[in-house]
């Protein structure tokens, strides 16, 4: 979302001059050639004079090098041709001409840092999660997403739906951009009293309209989530003050709607009965919490703790990060219906202090859960991953509730019930004391990158353990344990490829741990991300690595102390 430049620069596109090329459609796909940073070009296909793409899009047309072709549908228009219309083409171009057809929209699936089991899109770029409701025994997991390339532009709600949270199915994008803007990031909830008039059980989105101006706007859907209709009277919450208002998170609230709107480096709070017209209530967020960077990505959740009712705000900024670019921070407190007001507590506190999770919110219709799902990446080098034909993908869906760390609520984050399903154990060890080193020299006998490895550790002093992941190629993850100060740190200086960027492993990166007599850890490996989870949920600690092969090696050293390991297991998530 914070990516003005580049949209600046896609202004300057339609300055350029046009090529049109006619082609006779045979495919369901016409697959258009790319490049990664090649040249900008906006991009129209007509059939009759008219754009069947809506609004123009703009795509890196290759110049140099084909890295991957962009799959448009064209299914309904075989036997037809469309003029299809690039600026700023040279017509010597080599690549110019060769556009290509196809029945399959990706033709390459298993590339090398393609999650196994984290969600990613099909082809294309993608960032926050939005629209995340469940209805009629469907997950709906609706994501930032450039249907037409890897950078962050042209943006879109792309769609995806899993009755299990683990396994999705990539559908078509659900709300294009249109003369109010690109499509950013909201919520959807599912309208059983019809409150708005679409009609019972519709699915109801509130997005950012991103133009001049941000503005909220909403749709719905009356097919399970897999299209929606633009309410035509868009938008329905303007605020002429703020240049950054965007990202509403819908929930109900006895009788009326609420919606959180990050506006500026506050949340501000509005009602309605119908979902169309809009009060605002209150503000909050002055004077607390970190204001390192605008506020973005709010969530509003209610919890029973001992018996007391409690709220948390979540609110994601960037940067703001003390490891560096994006993060997630939380309050808690509570909320009548008009106001939040945090309880006093250390703030920031942090959701997850790993360099990859951010603009997480949760999934709307689960009234006894609050399964909330990240971003898992980082605004610092999100565009610059080496990937080839997606970019960045989600964090598993976690549980949240509220623990005690001991000197107060902490919001604590466990992996869903339906990640531990999908598991199978293939591996386990006796238990042993970590004095003279603990090693699994071969982790799986078939590895594909994916899988977790979680054992229970008991410090018997306040010394140091280094857990690390490894390749034959000597590239390693290094996590060290410091129980003398409740530390735990991550150096990926030497995981694989970490020269995209320059901030992508240039320092260590840290969180606390909660002082505890042992300690449950996870580890989930899917080829490009390790998620921990340190002590039922006192600590998530999610960061992505790049490596040349896949880790097959684990190994525990002790420097100080000599724990107790136990309960090792190595497990297969299918």
């Amino acid at each position: 979302m914070n990516n003005w430049k580049k949209i600046l620069l896609i202004g300057c596109v339609v300055l350029l001059a046009a090529c049109t090329k006619s082609v006779l459609i045979t495919g369901d796909y016409l697959m258009i050639p790319a490049q990664d940073g090649g040249k900008m070009s906006k991009l129209e296909i007509l059939s009759v004079g008219e754009n069947i793409l809506g609004e123009p899009q703009y795509v890196e047309i290759a110049q140099d090098r084909v890295d991957y072709y962009i799959p448009i549908d064209v299914t309904e228009y075989k036997g037809q041709s469309l003029d299809i219309c690039l600026t700023g083409v040279d017509k010597n171009n080599k690549f110019y001409k060769r556009f290509a057809q196809s029945d399959v929209r990706v033709t390459e699936r298993d590339e090398r840092y393609r999650p196994r089991y984290h969600f990613a899109p099909d082809f294309g770029w993608t960032n926050d999660p939005n629209g995340m409701v469940y209805y009629d025994g469907e997950y709906h997991l609706a994501y930032q997403a450039n249907p037409y390339g890897i950078g962050h532009y042209n943006m879109h709600w792309g769609n995806a739906v899993s009755t299990d949270l683990m396994h999705w199915e990539d559908l078509p994008p659900i709300i294009a951009p249109d003369s109010l803007g690109a499509i950013f990031s909201g919520s959807a909830i599912v309208d059983d009293e019809n409150t708005a008039g679409f009609g019972k059980d519709a699915i109801v989105a509130m997005y950012t309209s991103a133009g001049r101006l941000q503005r909220q706007s909403i749709a719905y859907s009356l097919d399970r989530g897999r299209t929606y209709t633009k309410y035509e009277g868009n938008p329905v919450i303007t605020d002429l003050s703020r240049r950054d208002f965007r990202d509403p998170k819908l929930s109900r609230f006895g009788d009326k709607w609420i919606v959180a709107i990050a506006a500026g480096d506050v949340i501000a709070f509005y009602a309605s009965k119908d979902l169309k017209n809009w009060e605002k209530l209150s503000e909050f967020g002055k004077g607390i919490g970190s204001h390192a960077a605008v506020w973005e990505c709010p969530d509003l959740l209610k919890f029973e703790y001992e018996g007391k009712e409690k709220w948390v705000l979540l609110v994601s900024i960037n940067p703001g990060n003390p490891n560096g670019g994006s993060i997630t921070q939380y309050f808690i407190g509570s909320f009548d219906g008009k106001e939040f007001k945090a309880d006093p507590l250390p703030y920031p506190l942090w959701v997850d202090l790993g360099a990859d999770n951010y603009a997480g919110v949760t999934f709307a219709g689960k009234e006894d859960r609050h399964i909330f799902m990240g971003w898992m990446s980082n605004w610092y080098y999100s565009g610059a991953t080496p990937t080839k034909r997606f970019r960045n993908c989600m964090t598993l869906p976690r549980d949240l509730s509220l623990k005690s760390n001991g000197r107060h609520l902490i919001l604590a984050s466990n992996p869903s019930p339906e990640v531990y399903a999908s598991m199978k154990q293939v591996r386990s060890f006796d238990d042993t004391k970590v004095g003279l080193g603990f090693s699994i020299p071969q982790i799986l006998e078939e590895n594909h990158g994916a899988y977790s490895i979680a054992f229970t550790i008991q410090p018997d002093t306040k010394g140091k353990l280094a857990v690390v992941l490894s390749n034959t190629l000597g590239e390693k993850m290094v996590y060290h344990f410091d129980f003398s100060k409740n530390e735990l740190s991550l150096d990926r200086s030497e995981s694989g490829l970490v020269d995209f960027e320059p901030r992508f492993a240039s320092k260590p990166i840290v969180t606390h741990i909660v002082e505890r007599a042992e300690y449950k850890v996870e580890m989930f490996v899917d080829r490009q991300s390790i998620e921990m989870f340190v002590g039922e949920g006192d600590v998530s600690f999610t960061n992505s690595m790049f490596p040349s092969e896949y880790y097959d090696k684990f190994e525990i050293t002790a420097d100080g102390c000599n724990p107790i390991l136990s309960e090792i297991t190595i497990n297969e998530i299918n």
